[in-house]
């Protein structure tokens, strides 16, 4: 796979979302703990604990070219995470995810209003043809959340990895290609108005 993103500040409809650094840990931690997110066992979040070494797997990685991370900022702190990653510029494809929200930003604007940055830069700027979403079968709010997008299931990947607890996760993969990106950044647009 070959990467030609480079980190970029995406904002609108109230949020920000700019690249991960160093100095997103502590405020990660606070977005962590609110609502122990870390303990949830489907998820790819650490605990407070953990966020530092997150924090520089997920530099490393973009440093690699593999990831482009970002920190997610609403009302003037930040809430969460979020990166593309499986990144491949020859076609262009890429995924998003590695997504979390502390608790307080749940059934607020923050995930849609992140998602429609992160799928305009990809298809409006990048000319992604195809962008994924990969998350547990166990975790149904993730599942909810891709299919309010329009995401379509594309196949589950069974045994496909494991949870933190060890126990075997069924990958449930969605996608939305170029076709499809008109209709549903209109329907996210109109629900962030």
């Amino acid at each position: 796979m070959t990467s030609a993103i480079a980190p970029v500040t995406l904002s609108g409809h109230g949020i920000r979302l700019e690249p991960l650094s160093r100095e997103h840990i502590a405020p990660l931690q606070d977005a962590v703990d609110d609502g122990d997110i870390g303990a949830l066992n489907y998820v790819n979040v650490p605990d407070r604990n953990g966020i530092p070494a997150w924090v520089e797997q997920a530099l490393a990685m973009r440093d690699a070219g593999q990831h482009l991370p970002f920190a997610i900022i609403a009302g003037g702190r930040v809430v969460g995470s979020t990166r593309f990653y499986d990144i491949d510029m020859s076609v262009p494809t890429l995924a998003i995810g590695y997504t979390f929200h502390a608790a307080s930003s749940w059934r607020t604007h923050v995930n849609t209003a992140n998602k429609r940055l992160m799928l305009g830069h990809a298809f409006d700027t990048l000319g992604a043809q195809s962008v994924f979403f990969h998350t547990s079968h166990l975790n149904l709010r993730s599942q909810a959340a891709i299919e309010r997008l329009g995401a379509k299931l594309d196949g589950v990947l069974r045994a496909h990895k494991r949870h933190k607890d060890g126990s075997l996760r069924d990958t449930y993969t969605y996608s939305i290609i170029a076709p499809e990106w008109p209709a549903i950044r209109d329907r996210l647009d109109a629900r962030l108005m």
